[in-house]
């Protein structure tokens, strides 16, 4: 853990263990003989020469999660906007548009399945921006048309919002669903190759 305090910091560096390491070596030189009456020079010369080939210090790499930790903080999102959506009253089209891409988004979501990272951004993105916010405009605008008639309906806007979302998700099933065919293929082709061998 790093420390803000740049005493215990440079203490715990590579540059002053390695020195401390030579200069240690230095004093059992001393010990020795073999430094002679100039042996507090040759403690610190081998001090500083160590902490001058001593490799420099790097930060750590950041963690972040994996691709299942995202996929397990994704399903809890999923679980709450499906808390929220079950509180909204949407028009009968919308809301069966809305199961088929709760349906489709569930069984993507299942461990597994979605590894590809492009995919698993694209799901996030639904799960967390594009469905919550199509989903409030339509009950906010919905409001407002009830006090000015004559506007066009928000449930046409959220039908073909919910509908491009449903064929979002769409294109990623089809997208594992051809992957899984050509993994299929490819093992049926190594299995015969290898029993004519």
């Amino acid at each position: 853990m790093a420390t803000s305090n740049p005493v215990v910091r440079y203490l715990e560096s590579r540059k002053n263990l390695t020195g401390s390491a030579c200069g240690i070596a230095g004093i059992a030189l001393s010990f020795t003989g073999a430094a002679g009456s100039l042996w507090s020079v040759v403690v610190v010369a081998l001090y500083a020469a160590g902490a001058l080939i001593a490799p420099p210090e790097r930060p750590p790499a950041p963690a972040f999660p994996n691709a299942e930790e995202q996929l397990d903080a994704l399903r809890a999102d999923f679980a709450t906007l499906r808390a929220y959506l079950a509180e909204v009253e949407l028009p009968p089209a919308a809301a069966e548009r809305l199961t088929e891409w709760d349906t489709l988004v569930e069984a993507l979501l299942e461990p597994g399945w979605v590894t590809d990272p492009e995919h698993l951004r694209v799901l996030a993105r639904a799960v967390r921006q594009d469905v919550p916010e199509a989903v409030d405009t339509f009950v906010r605008t919905r409001w407002w048309s009830r006090v000015t008639p004559g506007a066009e309906p928000p449930e046409r806007h959220l039908g073909r919002q919910l509908a491009a979302l449903r064929e979002e998700a769409g294109r990623i099933a089809a997208a594992l669903q051809d992957a899984e065919a050509i993994r299929q293929e490819a093992h049926t082709r190594y299995l015969e190759e290898r029993g004519r061998s």
